[in-house]
């Protein structure tokens, strides 16, 4: 009997270095900024934990963190269930859902810097056509001056972009169901809504877990779209914490902007976090082990 060996382990020492250098010394070097005054990389002077003290105590840095958390809570609650009533469809049209899902894909792979200067354009009253039918319709849509406005223009283009991602994978999990299950439950006369919440919805159960967290990472740091659309505007409706960051950059306040990044991953990371644990705890809950 050959001994156990662990070399198969060394395959992993390629991806480990890669992930060294384009993730762990970035953020090494980001925490070591974010105690530093940098006026150039030769001149930094040692702050020490000032630029964090500054940003917690700063009402401004808690009002944006409650508008990312709730674009989040927004789009999930939109994206979520919307996709999976999608992807349920697309199983009764049987060949025709490939086409669909290449369609439904098509907006994933449209650069991020394009998504808001598309729907700019689809909804100006001269050149667009959704700008148009709501002239049409008596419509005031003031992106640029009405909060509201602002806000409904940003979940619509982040749900055009990546409602593709929730249909798919949902999709997916739920062609993976065997048929005789379905058939079972209509023998027994189960409802529409018992077949959903006792054979579909444990089945995709890992997908949905996969794309709330990713979306909710995606969705909490968004700032292409809400920058290019009004740029935290207006009157800072739409500030989100990552467009604090930006602004810090753009002011080459290096040191306050590796606070606050760090701040942001710290959050990002406790959520997620957070959020596995609860997932690995109900995969061993006895519901779900039986």
């Amino acid at each position: 009997m050959k001994p156990h060996s662990n070399r198969a382990w060394l395959l992993l020492l390629p991806a480990l270095l890669i992930l060294g250098f384009v993730a762990v010394l970035p953020l090494v070097a980001v925490f070591n900024y974010s105690f530093h005054d940098i006026f150039t990389l030769d001149t930094a002077l040692w702050v020490g934990p000032q630029w964090y003290l500054e940003i917690i105590r700063d009402p401004s840095f808690w009002a944006s963190l409650g508008r990312s958390a709730l674009f989040s809570a927004i789009v999930l609650s939109i994206q979520v269930p919307l996709g999976i009533w999608i992807a349920l469809l697309m199983l009764r049209i049987g060949r025709w859902a490939v086409p669909v899902l290449m369609m439904l894909a098509l907006p994933l792979v449209v650069p991020w810097n394009m998504i808001a200067g598309m729907w700019l354009t689809l909804i100006d009253p001269q050149v667009g056509l959704l700008g148009k039918a709501i002239a049409a319709a008596g419509i005031g849509f003031d992106y640029k001056f009405t909060a509201l406005h602002t806000w409904i223009l940003i979940v619509a283009a982040d749900t055009w972009h990546w409602l593709g991602l929730v249909v798919i994978l949902s999709y997916a999990s739920l062609s993976a169901i065997p048929a005789s299950y379905r058939q079972a439950a209509a023998i027994d006369g189960a409802s529409r809504l018992a077949v959903f919440r006792h054979i579909e919805l444990p089945r995709i159960a890992g997908a949905l877990s996969i794309v709330l967290l990713l979306r909710f990472v995606d969705s909490f740091m968004i700032y292409t779209e809400a920058f290019t659309i009004n740029a935290g505007g207006p009157q800072g409706a739409t500030t989100f914490i990552s467009l604090e960051l930006g602004e810090d950059i753009r002011s080459f306040t290096y040191g306050r902007a590796a606070a606050r990044a760090m701040l942001d991953f710290l959050i990002v990371l406790s959520v997620a976090w957070a959020f596995i644990r609860i997932r690995a705890g109900r995969d061993t809950s006895p519901e779900t082990t039986r």
